[in-house]
């Protein structure tokens, strides 16, 4: 039996660690030392003294088969897209679909999970663990290999203590980095939102009241939720390339340094509808109590949610969502997702079918990763040449970003066609347009891909977000909103999502004490 721990051991400090290793390696400045050759033997000890403790009859085996195949998934994440498994990522596995998962399916992680998961896996199933007759022996035995262990994580404490505090204290997100911590934070996940008593539901703004418009109209406003938007690929947000040529002429309004709450759909979406903030959001809060749409819907004002992305994280589950199904005929879909324009195929029936002031909120696919190049119709590529393939890191840096300016470009020509048919309303509804994406994206910088980095040590690209506003004049005389006013605060101030729940409720001009001002963009840019 310990040999078999030992085996498992190593294989996890010496193979399956392979990226927080190389990671202290750059982290101490890409010296071969002893400090860093004692790092693998820290693991080591670490996974005898823990697998020791696991190793009982009858379940170890299938324990660890089930986590060498999945350790085999993580591992091929880290060292191809550095992403770390911490509460947040393994939340966003959980609540993505299944359209989604299939993207990240290739053939350079089909070999990981093979060679690395499945494989070991195997000879694990067909090793027979030998335990002593005498469970007093069996008990003696693991004693002595953990009482090792524990001598040999004091000899590494002996020598190298300062160097560990130190590189520990600087990089605090290097434990999220050790395989298989998914493991803790799956069954954390699973316990926290199946096991546990949720909160009793708590309303908001039950004072909403909507302001009539000036000229007595009603309200038509669009919020388009965008994927995967970073801002600093936004040509007005001062990006080089035209990634926003059909919107052009429109006269759109774009806050130019946006922060996301988070780095991920699962965190950012509920995050940013909610009135928390990024500090103090909790998941288990947001769900039992009223968001942003809630509280719309409450002054009078009819509510849809229209998806073409991983659903609408719980904001929809109090009103009326509609899912675009991949499947069904149509030009825009190819049985596993659909390009955004599918979105609008229906739109028009979807407004007249419904009565008085209107809140929709669409939920685009924008620029999901990795497979970039099934977000846009070929025809419209601008940017070559492009990134046509699921395994991202067979294509250059250069070819990835041309694929994902494609997706920009190409969300700009959906808002551009959404704008033309808003326009089409204007002489029964006062019609607005608001664009913000849910968090960014990285492409190679630093060596970091996709999104889902710990927010803590994130990158801007992956919290810099777009958060574009389309005001015809006819909505900003109607709901006292002065324009210029806002174009100045949109290139001088940087805002957050933290500012999206109280915003969009002045901008669509519900009065409720749900409403922090403060945080209300629109609130200065008013007249009475």
């Amino acid at each position: 039996m310990n040999g078999f721990i030992l085996l498992m051991s190593v294989y996890y400090a010496f193979i399956l660690n392979m990226p927080v290793i190389s990671k202290i390696y750059q982290v101490t400045g890409y010296h071969l030392t002893p400090f860093i050759i004692s790092s693998p033997c820290l693991l080591f000890f670490s996974f005898v003294i823990i697998f020791s403790m696991l190793c009982q009859p009858f379940i170890f085996k299938p324990v660890s088969i089930l986590l060498l195949i999945t350790s085999s998934l993580a591992f091929y994440a880290a060292m191809k897209f550095r992403v770390m498994f911490d509460y947040g990522m393994i939340e966003n596995i959980f609540e993505t679909n299944t359209s989604e998962a299939s993207s990240y399916l290739n053939g350079s992680s089909l070999f990981y999970l093979i060679f690395f998961g499945i494989l070991p896996a195997i000879l694990v199933l067909m090793t027979d663990i030998i335990y002593s007759k005498s469970i007093f022996k069996e008990i003696l035995k693991r004693v002595v290999l953990v009482l090792a262990a524990f001598i040999g994580l004091g000899l590494i404490a002996m020598f190298f203590y300062k160097d560990y505090a130190a590189v520990g204290r600087n990089n605090s997100y290097l434990n999220k980095m050790i395989n298989p911590a998914h493991a803790y934070n799956t069954f954390k996940y699973i316990n926290r939102n199946y096991f546990t008593t949720p909160e009793p539901y708590r309303p908001l703004g039950e004072d909403a009241k909507l302001l009539p418009a000036k000229n007595k109209k009603d309200t038509l406003v669009v919020v388009v939720l965008g994927e995967t938007a970073r801002g600093m690929n936004f040509s007005y947000n001062g990006y080089k390339r035209d990634t926003n040529p059909y919107t052009a002429d429109m006269g759109l309004i774009s806050f130019q340094q946006v922060s996301s709450c988070g780095t991920a759909t699962a965190v950012s979406v509920p995050c940013m509808f909610s009135n928390m903030n990024r500090s103090d959001y909790k998941k288990s809060k947001a769900n039992n109590q009223d968001n942003v749409m809630d509280i719309i819907g409450r002054a009078g004002v009819t509510l849809l949610w229209k998806d073409n992305d991983g659903g609408d994280k719980g904001v929809a589950k109090n009103f009326e969502k509609i899912s675009l199904d991949p499947t069904e005929e149509s030009s825009f879909c190819n049985g596993e997702t659909c390009h955004d324009e599918a979105l609008l195929t229906h739109f028009d029936k979807e407004i007249t079918a419904r009565q008085g002031n209107k809140l929709i909120t669409i939920h685009t696919i924008g620029s999901h990763g990795p497979t970039y190049f099934q977000r846009y119709p070929e025809s419209m590529a601008r940017f070559t040449p492009a990134c046509n393939s699921k395994d991202i890191e067979k294509c250059s840096d250069a070819e990835i970003r041309n694929t994902y300016d494609n997706t920009i470009a190409y969300t700009d020509f959906f808002l551009s066609k959404l704008i033309q048919k808003l326009k089409h309303y204007q002489d029964k509804y006062n019609v607005a347009l608001m664009y913000i994406s849910d968090h960014g994206e990285s492409l190679g910088e630093n060596g970091l891909y996709l999104h889902g980095t710990p927010y803590t040590i994130a990158p801007r690209e992956q919290t810099t977000v777009p958060w574009l506003m389309w005001i015809p004049d006819q909505y900003a005389k109607a709901k006292g909103i002065d324009k210029n006013c806002l174009s100045k605060l949109a290139t001088s101030r940087h805002f957050s999502q933290d500012n999206f729940f109280h915003t969009l409720i002045g901008f669509y001009g519900v009065e409720t004490t749900a409403k922090n001002p403060e945080l209300d963009i629109t609130a200065t840019c008013k007249s009475s």
